[in-house]
């Protein structure tokens, strides 16, 4: 089980909080194509892709990993079509990721949603009304809920890798390059690649105009680091 000292450094370590965000990213995945698997013999990979809001060669390397790990059994079945079965490791895994989400998301529920808050907060002073997202994550919608408490709009949510047209009613495009038009100011929501999208974010609209929670640690533009 997880509490707050897994957003800390641990001495000796080379984990980072980032990290750290990364490792359960992955593993709510997995647990949640092992759910779908537990309730439906019969789905694919693509229906699970199309629901998870993901694309599916993300789906088919998650798939793959967890045939690997022997938590997923496949088997073909007339038609050219494939049947999937959690094995007994596959139910304990399941059982084990679902408690330790639980615990997990509360603490970053709480960390997530006192910066997200401050961001906001500074996207104001600096005369922000309507900032964009990069990343679809649990944290783009703390963003969003936290956006709208403090009167900021979010105009738009960047990620390639997202198929669905809307996040709690926030426009998904792919590129920076398809918004329609420029917000005031960019944060990075990207849980995976937050470095990458940081620096690309700073080359599209420079250091003033990029933000990004504590928790991700990026490294920042010595002026907009944020605390």
């Amino acid at each position: 089980m997880l509490n707050v000292s897994e957003f800390e450094p641990r001495q000796g370590s080379l984990q980072s909080v980032g990290d750290t965000l990364k490792d359960h990213h992955k593993e709510r995945h997995i647990n949640e194509i092992l759910s779908y698997v537990d309730r439906e013999a019969f789905v694919s990979q693509r229906k699970i892709a199309s629901e998870m809001g993901v694309a599916l060669g993300l789906v088919n390397t998650y798939f793959k990993r967890c045939v690997k790990k022997g938590l997923i059994k496949m088997q073909q079945v007339p038609s050219r079509r494939y049947a999937y079965y959690l094995t007994p490791n596959g139910f304990a895994e399941k059982s084990r990721l679902t408690a330790e989400y639980l615990s997990w998301s509360l603490t970053f529920f709480r960390r997530a949603r006192g910066e997200c808050a401050e961001l906001m907060m500074q996207a104001k002073r600096r005369g922000w009304r309507h900032v964009g997202l990069a990343g679809r994550s649990d944290l783009a919608e703390i963003a969003i809920i936290s956006a709208a408490d403090q009167g900021v709009a979010v105009a738009v949510l960047v990620d390639a890798s997202v198929h669905n047209a809307k996040v709690l009613g926030v426009d998904v495009v792919a590129q920076v390059h398809d918004v329609p038009f420029e917000p005031d100011g960019w944060i990075v929501t990207d849980i995976l690649h937050s470095q990458d999208v940081y620096d690309a974010l700073v080359a599209h609209a420079g250091a003033a105009r990029v933000l990004a929670p504590a928790l991700l640690s990026v490294r920042m533009a010595r002026a907009e680091a944020c605390t």
